[in-house]
């Protein structure tokens, strides 16, 4: 295969080598149960990747929705008796497919819209501006993020409430899109790095101290990626770890029963697992259950790494298995704008109702 470049991957080579092809991510790969195939389970992946670095297989389309069907939820890292971080390899590969022109229609127009708008839904309202709320000098600063902002605006709504409930001196930020989708998607590397860049002194600007962020994949971008590509020179915490440590005066939930998802990129890919479960112990009355698959074993709800944009029915359907999963419960309760929106869009006619812990905590605090 003549004029693929193969400059991201060339630097896991030694990772694709020791893949032992064992299966062992068959059995917890959310795609490979919807799609059913070697090809969109992660070990099916590492063959195919290797097939690009070393000439021997064409980026043709059906190996392009293959990379792209991946949530990235990690789980088969997690699962991996080899250690092999399975994730890198998978966004590495996809920045070299979009480097030799490989990237989907759906992909594309979420690229041209962060570079157009700052945000991947082509909304033409800053942040701020939509929120309602001009940045000021605070210690605390709240980044809503582009999901909660522009689609699932009640977590946005809530935080906001929750922080004016508490008496916190805070205030919104003069924020762009984290990143986080273009680093997913494998967008050119310089695109997202120029919006940490622009995030972090946007920040820095206001004299914020505490940075709290409700979704768990710009938190995710702040903890762990930023400090890859930028000085981060304040505390990052997700809503849930703030809220963990507030006095919360909560009002009894009543008569329904409750669980928690964990979102990937809080669980998984940033540890965070008790501070969810914190806050919601605060509630007086609380009749909890965890779902079979909980904290680092929890499955996911379909909706990351690119695929609900660009794969929709494959995305509902893994969020349908989670969904099964819950079904002794009357709310599912998630930390992330992401995981409401799919497991939200995928519940149908189900009792159940999908919430984040923001709305659950500022409709009873």
């Amino acid at each position: 295969m003549s004029g693929f470049e193969t400059d991201k991957i060339n630097k896991v080579k030694n990772a694709l080598n020791t893949c032992t092809m064992c299966g062992f991510c068959k059995s917890v790969c959310p795609s490979f149960k919807s799609i059913g195939w070697d090809s969109a389970v992660s070990r099916g992946r590492i063959i195919q990747t290797y097939g690009l670095l070393t000439g021997q297989l064409e980026a043709d389309d059906s190996v392009v929705e293959n990379m792209y069907t991946c949530t990235t939820c990690a789980d088969c890292n997690r699962r991996c008796p080899s250690t092999v971080d399975i994730v890198e390899i998978i966004e590495l590969c996809r920045a070299d497919l979009v480097k030799n022109g490989h990237i989907l229609p759906k992909h594309k127009a979420i690229v041209d819209s962060i570079q157009k708008y700052n945000n991947p839904y082509s909304e033409e309202k800053s942040v701020a501006d939509t929120l309602g709320m001009k940045p000021r000098k605070a210690k605390i600063g709240y980044f809503a993020g582009c999901t909660a902002t522009y689609r699932e605006k009640k977590i946005a709504a809530a935080s906001l409430s929750i922080l004016k409930k508490l008496g916190a001196d805070f205030t919104t930020v003069d924020e762009v899109c984290c990143g986080s989708v273009l680093q997913r998607i494998g967008a050119d590397e310089e695109k997202s790095v120029a919006l940490m860049k622009r995030n972090v002194e946007a920040i820095k600007a206001l004299g914020i101290e505490t940075l709290v962020l409700s979704c768990s994949g710009c938190y995710r971008m702040f903890k762990t990626e930023y400090p890859k590509f930028v000085d981060v020179p304040f505390e990052v915490l997700h809503m849930s770890e703030y809220l963990a440590k507030q006095d919360l005066k909560l009002k009894p939930l009543g008569n329904v029963k409750i669980t928690y998802h964990d979102p990937c990129h809080l669980g998984r890919h940033c540890k965070v697992y008790d501070a969810p479960r914190e806050v919601l112990k605060k509630f007086p009355d609380l009749d909890y259950k965890e779902m079979k698959f909980n904290k680092s074993a929890s499955h996911c709800c379909g909706g990351g790494g690119g695929v609900r944009s660009a794969y929709p029915e494959e995305a509902k359907d893994i969020a349908s298995t989670r969904l099964d999963e819950a079904g002794f419960a009357d709310i599912i309760v998630t930390a992330c704008p992401f995981c409401v929106g799919n497991l939200t869009s995928a519940a149908g006619g189900r009792k159940v109702k999908v919430m984040d812990l923001t709305e659950l905590v500022d409709a009873h605090l």
